[in-house]
Order: structure tokens, then sequence, then C-alpha cells
């Protein structure tokens, strides 16, 4: 199952967001982006971002790898035959292709519906097909990496005058779990350049999610970068992405996770026990008691991943994070293994597995499907 790419199919009816971990590198490691670099990455992955409908919670482009935390949403049940209306197509192409393209398209469109008025056509026919050559790229993790990718590439290429691969292989990815696992991936992403010893905070790194929010990003504003952290950090709770969210709570609470384990005292010791409990819905318990324990259980979350060892860990490589294929609750992983038991023999009995090493620290909080070594 090492190379098989795990993926969820987003619903319209499904609440629960649908998310990837996904990491990409440079052939040979080489260190092969620099300020301008970076900011074109971004660039274009802002681009298909408004192309695709696909959202960015959290980033980071470092000088060899790339890391991003993203939400693939469902396609728009409404508006035409294919979910969007013309309007709103043509606006999302605007993202990535000329105005004269464009231009070409919407009046393409116009023919259609001028037949389909005149009853020479079906909708479902005539406009479906103008629709689906764009679509098909639409709210899909695939096409959203392999589109601004290769649309970077094609730019670093011609720009140093080089031709052939630059990225290795298939970018990987993982899948997961709003809620704690979501926060758990966006702090540990926007922490790279800390583990790696470019800057002393997260804050000062510029082409992250986080020196994005609080440094303002190209444009100066940093509103995209906000509007993914604040969904990385409230999803779980049914909150959508707004970047006016960002002020207060959710700012303080994600830098409480960041900041974690900064500049610890050996002497200071944390408690270390209080694994999380697992919720059932009992014979006699109500509604509003199974919402409170369920509140008590977030707010036990969110403290432990303020402390100090769990800070501890994010500031060390965990291999879980990018090779584990699912990172979550532990039912979670499992619902995930149970929805591809086929692929199994029978000795596999469940999906979730405990993470060891350094990723001990989170302990019956976090799960992952893969069982990997320690040390790696």
């Amino acid at each position: 199952m090492r190379n098989s790419r795990w993926v969820l199919k987003p619903s319209p009816e499904s609440v629960r967001p649908v998310i990837y971990h996904c990491v990409s590198r440079v052939v040979d490691k080489r260190f092969a982006f620099q300020a301008l670099e970076k900011e074109r990455i971004r660039m274009f992955m802002r681009m298909y971002e408004n192309f695709s409908g696909c959202r960015v919670l959290a980033y980071c482009l470092m000088c060899n790898h790339i890391h991003i935390l993203l939400e693939v949403t469902p396609m728009p049940t409404s508006g035409s035959s294919t979910g969007l209306s013309d309007q709103v197509l043509l606006r999302r192409m605007r993202a990535i292709y000329s105005e004269a393209f464009v231009a070409d398209v919407a009046k393409e469109l116009a023919d259609a519906r001028a037949k389909v008025a005149a009853g020479e056509g079906k909708e479902s026919v005539l406009i479906g097909r103008i629709h689906s050559r764009f679509t098909y790229r639409m709210h899909d993790l695939s096409q959203f990496m392999k589109g601004f990718m290769q649309r970077y590439t094609q730019w670093h290429n011609r720009t140093h005058k080089r031709s052939g691969h630059l990225w290795e292989d298939r970018f990987k990815s993982v899948i997961v779990e709003d809620g704690a696992a979501a926060k758990t991936m966006a702090a540990y992403i926007d922490l790279n350049p800390v583990r790696a010893g470019i800057v002393k905070n997260p804050e000062d790194y510029r082409w992250s999610s986080y020196g994005e929010a609080i440094g303002g990003g190209n444009k100066g504003n940093g509103k995209k970068a906000r509007t993914g952290l604040v969904r990385a950090l409230r999803a779980h709770k049914g909150v959508a992405a707004d970047a006016e969210l960002w002020k207060g709570d959710v700012a303080m609470e994600y830098r409480r996770i960041l900041l974690a384990g900064a500049g610890e005292r050996v002497e200071k010791r944390v408690e270390q026990s209080g694994a999380m409990t697992k919720i059932t819905k009992r014979k006699g318990l109500t509604k509003e008691q199974l919402a409170e324990e369920k509140q008590r259980l977030i707010e036990a979350q969110e403290k432990r991943m303020s402390e100090i060892p769990f800070g501890r860990m994010l500031r060390c490589r965990v291999r879980y994070f990018t090779d584990g294929a699912v990172i979550g609750s532990r039912d979670f992983v499992d619902e995930v293994f149970e929805s591809a038991r086929h692929r199994f023999g029978p000795k596999r009995r469940n999906g979730a597995r405990a993470m060891r090493g350094i990723a001990h620290h989170a302990k019956g909080l976090l799960w992952s499907f893969r069982d990997l070594r320690e040390g790696l």
C-alpha cells in the first residue's frame, strides 16, 4: 500500500471537510527556490486556488520543497447542470486564463444558451459540454497540484533556461481530520523554517501562511492566509473560512500552539498523562449532555496542544505527518480504513496505529494509518 494515494471524495451532503497535507520536493533536493521563485510559487498556488475552488489552509515554501494543507471542497450543487453558473465559471477561469480566451468562451456559452432557448438542444448537453472542459479540473486534489506545479515549472524552466523535470516523482499526500489533526498539521507546516534554523520565530518567515497572515504577504494584506488558518482551526466547529474571525481567540490559540516549547526550561515539567477519552453515546444520554462532553473534549485537546511536550514535538521532524497516509482521531483513521477494507487482507483488523518516537507526545490525541519505524 505504500505507493497508493489515499483519497476521500468530497460530498455536498457531508459536513466533514476533506483535508490533505501535500508535500513535493525538488529533484535531487537541490536548493532551487530563492525569494523570487517562492513569490512565483505562491502566486501560482493562489491562482489555482481561485480557479479550482479548493482552499489553501496553510502552506510553507522552503528552498527545496513545499508544504500545502489543502481543503478539497465539493462541487456546488446549485447553478447549471454542472453545478456552476456561467458567471461563476467565467470568473474562476479569469484566475488562470487571459481575458481574450475567457471572452471567447463567454461568446461560446452565449451562443449555446441561444440554441437552448430556441429549442435546438438540451442545456445538459450544449452547456454541459462547455463547462466540463474546465470543471473536471476543479474541486480535485490531483488536478490542483498538477495544475499549479506544472505552471510554475514552465515559468522556472523558461526563467532559468533549463528543461526537464523540476519536481521529484509525484507529490506526497496525507489525509488529515479536521479539529486537532488539522491544527497540528497547520502548525507543523508553519514551523518548517524554525526547524530548519532559518528563523527563530515563525512570523519572521514571509513565505508561509503564518508569516503572510502576520506580515501581509506580497500584497500587504494577508487576508487569504488568515482565511485559510481560520478554517484550519475552526472547521470542526462548523466555522466558515472568514478572515475577519482571525482577530481574537483564533489568532491567540494558534500562536500558543506555535510557540509551545519555544525557549523551554529543562526543569519545567508538564503533566503528560490524560489521554483523550473516547465518547460513546450511552443509553439515556441526552443530546445536550453529549454536546457538553464533546465540548470538554475539544477544550482538553486545545489545552494539551499548547503544552511544552506537544510543542517540542512540532519543532522536530515527524515522519508520520508526511508518510502516515491518514492522521486523526482513532475513530477517524478506522473509518477511513473501513471504507477501503477490500484493499487489505484478513490480518489487518483496523486502521489506527499509535505514533511512536518523538510523536508519542500526541499519543491518545492523534493516530496514524501507517505504523512507521521509530527514528525515521
